[in-house]
């Protein structure tokens, strides 16, 4: 079976895009992978420089069966680009796993991502596979199911990617009218329900709350591992609207995750324990939260 290929979307950060493909190239299925990447062009003169530099480094890469490039040719903003791009790839391929230019993986990141998409693939249940996990203190399953999707390094089907909406209005609509905001909320310890109320408004660009909601309103499944093969690097205090928050750093894991004999249902356990985690760390939630409306607009 062909591997899934990857979409990597960048945009003006080349050290933490060097240190996400660094990561990449380490994978064991590395040499067997199809990179894309999107290169986002910039939205104001003063980024042009770091741009450049980025797009100097992409073609520099190896290590990959093969490496794609594409230079946007003005700038579409995060969600513009990633919506564009993971539709145009997968009208080519059954498959994608999506990452940005500041996730670093673990070695196991693409064999996790492969076998989960072919295990699932004839399950309707399942829209997605998720990479990252939260940093809890309680020890989690080897792998466990969550109803709705997520973002930080994940991997879907062309048939889970055409329930995803871009229309955030209709989506707050359905959630309202169901009386499920609460539930979208993990029981009211993270603002999900803030976050689309301010796309819809214009004061966030984000696509990953409405593939959340998506997902969430069509009762679909995400696949996440026990022990994150993402760790997002995108929360230092380099970017110049990300400060310096450690609440989201993982330990990459050193050992592949076994995903074979899962029952898929969504852990009741484990969403409990996520309820609490958010529920502890609701004011470095809420400043992630002002920090993703403002990196819509960088």
């Amino acid at each position: 079976m062909m591997l899934a290929p990857v979409a990597l979307f960048v945009y003006a950060r080349p050290d933490h895009t060097r240190k996400t493909v660094e990561a990449l190239q380490k994978n064991e299925l590395a040499k067997e992978t199809d990179l894309i990447i999107f290169s986002d062009a910039a939205r104001i003169p003063d980024k042009e420089s770091v741009v450049n530099e980025v797009r100097a480094y992409l073609a520099t890469i190896s290590g990959f069966r093969s490496v794609t490039i594409h230079h946007r040719p003005y700038n579409f903003g995060l969600a513009k680009s990633i919506i564009e791009g993971v539709t145009q790839v997968l009208s080519e391929h059954e498959r994608i796993i999506v990452l940005e230019d500041d996730m670093v993986t673990s070695p196991y990141f693409f064999s996790y991502m492969n076998d989960a998409l072919k295990l699932f693939a004839n399950d309707d249940r399942v829209i997605s596979i998720h990479g990252y996990v939260y940093p809890v203190k309680q020890q989690l399953p080897e792998a466990f199911f969550l109803r709705g999707a997520d973002c930080w390094g994940w991997a879907t089907w062309r048939r889970g990617w055409v329930l995803f909406n871009r229309d955030g209005q209709v989506l707050l609509d359905e959630l309202k009218q169901c009386k499920l905001t609460r539930e979208f909320d993990f029981n009211g310890s993270y603002p999900y329900t803030k976050m689309l109320e301010a796309q819809i408004k214009g004061q966030n660009d984000s696509w990953a709350i409405r593939w959340y909601a998506s997902a969430f309103l069509a009762n679909k499944l995400t696949l996440y591992p026990g022990r994150s093969l993402v760790h997002n690097i995108g929360n230092d205090s380099s970017g110049t609207h990300c400060g310096n928050d450690t609440t989201h750093d993982v330990d990459l894991s050193s050992m592949p995750i076994n995903i074979t004999n899962i029952d898929v249902l969504p852990s009741i356990e484990v969403r409990q324990v996520f309820e609490s985690f958010f529920a502890k760390s609701k004011g470095s939630f809420l400043n992630k939260l002002h920090i993703s409306f403002k990196k819509a607009f960088v």
